[in-house]
């Protein structure tokens, strides 16, 4: 039986993956790598705050990481979006009662409790009489009785305290603003210059919105569509098709939406995601109560057990493991609650309670087998070698009941196949012959602790070697167990 080096992180004993963002809870490099052996598999630096210098710290520290551990990490930066707000107040803040009138106007004087202005012309003449505003996550709700060129006059649903510049929601209507600020644009840039392996656009309202930011990425790096306006909802299937992945971005969605509505939405997303075999994170107040607490409530163990058991390729932490008192342990928790749903009997059916019918093309049909083959032969590990990581996620969309481990000589596909479903990346070099392919999948089986003596594996990959987009090989081999010493280490 082949020892794994104790230096390096051996494979998760669970497939879903586990995302969590930096912040100044969790930036210091001991820190990072303490949340890495916990379970972190990537990490998602939040650009709405901070600056580029600490950031780039942080992403140094990662890529250190992954040299010292020989484990290829995931980095997602967040972009923050075109939020909306509102203008200051005389003195701060002011009290809307509930059911009083309240007026957003182009009045740049500052607000008081009758009206504030709203510093955003595009909104004037698209608000409807009997249309929503939302305001400070929703805590203030008003409904529209007049609208103009210059006011929006509003009756408040829910009153309460409105202070300078709180967020405005606005979740009737398609808001005409481009989907990146220029705070947005000088942020891909960096994320770009850092070599970031995924991208997140926020307030994604439609699929124009991921043309520009694809634009500016320029052929690097992979698109996460967070799906947090309920505009997106409604042309869905054309986002996922336009982008590398998904968010479900519940914080906002929730805002807009009923809390009701978003469950249903939520197993939406994630299975027309599936669907398409692109990853899908389930985000945003999993375990809201460990940032003080070091135990999560009961309900939030149910709710990341339940986004395990949809199949979603990762769970996220936000201010768990960004601002929190508990990093470590948030990590800790959702590890045990994810591996725990995967010992289920149970769970390998619920996961495939989704049809995923492959599609009529011979990379999809041997992705297909290769589930197949697991289910019917005692196999250890499907290895895939990839050069561009589409044959790791045809495979993966099949959710196999064994490992898939992802064999490329990109460094970037290794790192972005981080969020995959089931996948454990392996940078190593190209190969040329089948002999080659073979002997390289039973030594990284052997050494990544995948695979014993007498294991069977099954090898996924294409010929001609090293040509994107040709798998139409499937081979099942069986190890001896002495390939490593045969090989010299």
């Amino acid at each position: 039986m082949t020892t794994i080096d104790p230096r390096k992180l051996g494979p998760r004993a669970r497939k879903v993956k586990i995302l969590a963002t930096i912040g100044p809870a969790s930036a210091d490099p001991d820190m990072l790598r303490r949340l890495v052996r916990a379970g972190a598999d990537a990490f998602r630096v939040n650009l709405s705050h901070g600056e580029h210098e600490t950031h780039a710290r942080s992403i140094a520290a990662i890529r250190a990481l992954e040299k010292e551990l020989h484990r290829p990490l995931a980095i997602l930066c967040d972009l923050q979006g075109p939020k909306l707000r509102v203008g200051a107040f005389a003195e701060g803040r002011a009290l809307i009662p509930h059911g009083a009138r309240f007026t957003l106007d182009r009045d740049p004087t500052p607000g008081d409790a009758t009206r504030v202005q709203l510093p955003h012309p595009e909104l004037f003449g698209l608000m409807d009489k009997g249309q929503r505003l939302l305001i400070n996550d929703g805590k203030i709700r008003l409904r529209v009785v007049e609208a103009s060129a210059d006011a929006i006059t509003c009756t408040a649903e829910v009153g309460g305290v409105i202070s300078d510049r709180k967020g405005v929601n606005v979740p009737d209507a398609e808001v005409p603003i481009p989907a990146l600020t220029e705070k947005d644009r000088r942020d891909l840039a960096f994320a770009m210059e850092q070599n970031a392996d995924w991208i997140g656009l926020s307030f994604v309202q439609r699929p124009e919105d991921l043309v520009e930011a694809r634009k500016l990425m320029g052929g690097r790096g992979a698109l996460c569509a967070k799906i947090e306006k309920p505009q997106a909802i409604k042309r869905l299937a054309e986002i996922i098709e336009l982008a590398d992945g998904v968010m479900v971005a519940r914080g906002d969605l929730g805002v807009e939406l009923n809390p009701e509505e978003v469950p249903p939405l939520q197993k939406k997303i994630v299975n027309a995601t599936r669907l398409l075999g692109k990853p899908v994170i389930v985000a945003t107040q999993m375990l809201e109560s460990m940032i003080e607490s070091p135990a999560p409530t009961r309900a939030e163990v149910s709710d990341v057990a339940n986004a395990v058991y949809d199949g979603a390729d990762c769970v996220m932490l936000s201010a768990e493991t960004a601002a929190g008192q508990w990093p470590e342990e948030a990590v800790l928790m959702m590890d045990a609650i994810a591996r725990q749903v995967e010992r289920d009997d149970a769970y390998q059916g619920r996961v495939r309670m989704l049809a995923t019918p492959p599609d009529p093309t011979t990379a999809d049909a041997l992705a297909h087998a290769c589930m197949t083959i697991a289910d019917t032969v005692s196999i250890g590990a499907i290895a895939v070698f990839t050069s561009t990581g589409v044959s790791a996620r045809r495979v993966s969309r099949e959710r196999p009941s064994v490992p898939v481990m992802v064999l490329t000589p990109s460094v970037a596909v290794a790192r972005r196949v981080a969020l995959v479903w089931g996948a454990h990346s392996v940078a190593t070099k190209d190969i040329g012959s089948f002999e080659e392919m073979i002997g390289k999948a039973k030594r990284m089986a052997l050494r990544h602790g995948m695979a014993t003596k007498d294991s069977k594996l099954v090898v996924l990959a294409g010929v001609p070697f090293g040509v994107a987009g040709a798998t139409n090989l499937l081979h099942v081999v069986t190890l001896k167990g002495d390939e490593l010493e045969q090989h010299g280490g």
